[in-house]
């Protein structure tokens, strides 16, 4: 083989290479991992849960055959529920803004996208058929996020209504109801980004924060009341103490959106109301 061919060869492989390592890393960036996404909403907690209660709530916790991104997904997912309310201090909401003509025309504009966008999603076999995954399909949850993982990379750049990073339903007794969609943005953008795509003044975007994980070699007997998104510790210093692994922010921003309901406030609702 000519050697200027030979070089074309390699030039391009390590291109591809290149490549590959950019996507993989701008993905990890604005994936919320559920994606739908980190910190819980910022509403007062109930007191703290047993540790029983609290490991009950997700059977695959770390150390039981799930990375601490698969455990701290789902400790997001109950704690985004209705009813579960997690500490302030695991997560940041954005502040509202007065709200102007211009907000509510576009919010309507987004709402009326979404909605025709995903009408072919009440058949959830659609959704799985186009590449939307079931997260945590045996874990009990109010709302089921059946995530497009492609989307979550592409909303890092562009943002189309009609193609949310999450789908969600409600478990039925013959498949799964759609009720809403998640919108995600990677955790570095900026308040002003977050009110470009949806005006702050009519949906609240939230981020999760102050994560401490326990040490790896203490998973599986860990006090959970004290570790993840439900537990006590939100700083560096008590998770230093505790020896644990302290995560400032995790996953990215979030917001949900319900599109089928009838009022503005039901619409953009932190939860899906019954």
């Amino acid at each position: 083989m000519p050697a200027r061919s030979k070089f074309v060869q390699l030039a391009t492989k390590f291109g591809m290479l290149i490549t590959a390592v950019f996507v993989v890393t701008v993905l990890l960036a604005a994936m919320p991992g559920h994606h739908a996404p980190g910190t819980q909403e910022s509403q007062q907690p109930p007191a703290a849960q047993p540790q029983q209660q609290s490991q009950q709530m997700d059977p695959n916790m770390p150390g039981m055959d799930m990375d601490d991104a698969k455990a701290n997904e789902a400790h997001a997912v109950h704690d985004m529920t209705p009813g579960q309310r997690a500490h302030t201090a695991h997560m940041h909401m954005t502040a509202p803004r007065p709200q102007t003509a211009e907000d509510a025309a576009r919010a309507k504009e987004i709402v009326d996208q979404l909605r025709a966008g995903i009408e072919k999603y009440k058949d959830y076999h659609v959704a799985l058929a186009d590449g939307y995954k079931i997260f945590l399909p045996n874990l009990k949850q109010p709302e089921y996020h059946f995530t497009n993982y492609m989307n979550g990379f592409l909303e890092a750049f562009t943002f189309e209504p009609s193609r949310p990073t999450s789908l969600l339903y409600r478990k039925t007794a013959t498949g799964y109801e759609l009720v809403g969609a998640m919108y995600t943005m990677p955790k570095r953008a900026k308040e002003d980004q977050l009110n470009e795509r949806i005006p702050l003044s009519i949906a609240t975007w939230h981020l999760h924060t102050n994560l401490c994980m326990p040490p790896r070699d203490h998973i599986r007997g860990a006090d959970w009341t004290k570790f993840g998104l439900r537990g006590s510790i939100a700083t560096q210093e008590a998770c230093d103490a505790a020896s644990g692994r302290f995560h400032p922010v995790i996953f990215g921003w979030m917001v949900h959106v319900y599109p089928f309901e009838d009022s503005t406030e039901k619409i953009f609702a932190m939860h899906h109301h019954d």
